[in-house]
């Protein structure tokens, strides 16, 4: 079973990010878009801009903390996506 660990920028005017990971990337978008997802995510309209794909849970949770902690990395793919 695969993980991927994603990237969402929100749509704007100040876009913000937020990191996550899950099994269906397309099922969990839909669910963050819907008001579903996290609660820091309710209320706002995104796009996927990264993701990467891990075949165990524990990488994948140990990639996306360390995504989320650095906000270099985070800062050089949002503005990627313009």
């Amino acid at each position: 079973m695969s993980y991927y660990v994603y990237m969402l920028k929100s749509k704007g005017i100040k876009p913000v990010t937020y990191v996550g990971y899950t099994k269906d990337i397309k099922e969990r978008l839909i669910l963050h878009n819907s008001g579903k997802g996290a609660k820091f995510t309710r209320g706002r309209k995104w796009r996927l801009i990264y993701k990467e794909v891990f075949k165990s849970k524990s990488k994948a949770i140990s990639r996306e903390y360390y995504i989320k902690k650095n906000k270099t990395f985070r800062n050089k793919v949002k503005n990627k996506y313009k």
